[in-house]
């Protein structure tokens, strides 16, 4: 069964349920408050005959005394214990009363009767006689005019439930609709995806934020999440398939001249094997940071916290130091720490990549500072290689962009650092830039804001 469907026949059943268990409890709540309502009245009534009788019993003979005491359409009748009872009066319309059996009460006796499909209220009182004997009066009236009143409200009850039956029908179709509406529009969208159509949104014209706007963002976002991730695949498959490329066929050619020539020309295999070693590192390299870059992860798993860059700038240049034999000064505030807001661990990795590209491109030591201010804590890292030409300078954080193509490849460059380090710097509110002399050295600014902390 579709959603559509379940929707308007589930909602539809449900109403009339209710509307049958309300109806229900109308009419039972009405039957029984005007049925009380009678027996009330014939009650009190019955005690205004008892009271009549009592006072004109030694006086008017018993017919004559109840005659003129029945009621409009019912009976009055008199029981005595003994069972000498005289002849029961009734109305012109109730004469088939007369027929009931009497029955002596010793105590008030109330109850409904029903007598050829009509309905009366039944009332028995003990009398004190003229003769001082104990007798019953007994008063039945006819509850015609509140069975009249039940068929009319049963009548009001169902015009009024079928009207609404019709209005619900209407309206769970309408419901049906509106809850399905969105369901069947990402629906198609996933079905055009599915046959190639691309990575599709939808278009959320309701304003409301309700359950099914917020359904259709989240839809949304998972589209563009699995559209952005793709595009990573894609253009990872592209990069990859491109730039090595070039390592595979120096690699492939030296080894082919290796295996002409490698045994008989000494200096060959040197320069062969040297070849192949370097490509291979540059592939190794290349690879890790083609990776990194597919895997970068959206902002929204970026933990923003209060860190000491001070201490963590000293800490990671004395083991990247100890690791390649390099001299590192690091100039830091006095020894007062420097607190910015930053992922601690997305700030390592972009610290690593500029003390990489300070590393290949000079033989000299490299400077690192840590500059506060009230906005900013700005890292900087100073390499006194050759530097970059200017109108280089803007290209440099472009994917695969190399300043000097064989003097790159020579020490290991692939381009993509400066590219990864920008987008890393990105996703934790960090700036990056580069200030470079041609033929002095570089200077990467990073610069982590402070705004953020608490």
């Amino acid at each position: 069964m579709k959603l559509r469907t379940t929707i308007y026949v589930y909602t539809s059943v449900l109403f009339i349920v209710l509307l049958l268990l309300i109806n229900g409890f109308i009419y039972f709540m009405f039957d029984r408050m005007s049925t009380d309502t009678q027996m009330k009245r014939a009650e009190a009534e019955a005690n205004s005959i008892s009271t009549g009788v009592r006072n004109a019993a030694d006086i008017v003979a018993p017919d004559d005394l109840l005659r003129s005491f029945v009621p409009a359409e019912g009976m009055l009748r008199m029981v005595r214990m003994t069972g000498d009872n005289p002849p029961a009066v009734t109305s012109l319309s109730e004469r088939r009363l007369a027929q009931i059996n009497p029955a002596f009460y010793p105590n008030k006796h109330t109850e409904v009767l029903k007598i050829d499909g009509v309905r009366y209220v039944f009332v028995s009182m003990p009398v004190i006689w003229a003769d001082g004997e104990v007798v019953n009066l007994q008063v039945t009236e006819s509850l015609a005019s509140v069975d009249n009143n039940l068929k009319v409200l049963q009548v009001v009850l169902i015009s009024v439930s079928l009207v609404a039956l019709l209005a619900v029908l209407a309206s769970s179709r309408l419901l049906g609709s509106i809850i399905i509406r969105p369901i069947s529009s990402m629906t198609q969208t996933m079905r055009i995806i599915e046959d190639g159509g691309g990575f599709k949104t939808l278009d959320l014209q309701n304003q409301s934020k309700d359950e099914l706007y917020e359904m259709g963002e989240t839809f949304n976002r998972m589209m563009g999440r699995l559209e952005r991730n793709y595009e990573k695949q894609e253009q990872f498959v592209s990069n990859a398939s491109h730039e090595l490329k070039t390592p595979l066929t120096v690699i492939e050619s030296y080894a082919s001249l290796l295996k002409r020539r490698g045994m008989s020309r000494p200096d060959l295999f040197e320069e062969s094997v040297e070849a192949i070693h370097s490509e291979a590192i540059r592939m190794r390299e290349m690879t890790e940071q083609l990776l990194m870059m597919a895997r970068q992860t959206e902002s929204g798993s970026i933990t923003l916290e209060k860190h000491d860059l001070a201490g963590m700038v000293t800490d990671m240049a004395r083991s990247y130091g100890t690791a390649y034999q390099r001299e590192i000064e690091v100039e830091t505030p006095s020894s007062e720490p420097c607190f910015a807001s930053t992922d601690i661990n997305k700030a390592k990795q972009l610290l690593v990549i500029l003390l990489d590209n300070a590393r290949k491109y000079s033989e000299d030591s490299i400077l690192i500072r840590v500059q506060p201010d009230a906005s900013y804590v700005t890292i900087s890292v100073t390499d006194y290689g050759p530097g970059i030409p200017a109108d280089e300078l803007p290209k440099v954080f472009d994917r695969f962009y190399r300043v000097d193509q064989a003097r790159s490849r020579k020490q290991g460059g692939t381009g993509l650092g400066l590219a990864l380090a920008s987008e890393i710097a990105a996703q934790i509110k960090a700036k990056i830039r580069l200030e470079s002399t041609y033929g002095k050295g570089t200077t990467a600014y990073i610069q982590f804001p402070v705004h953020h902390l608490a």
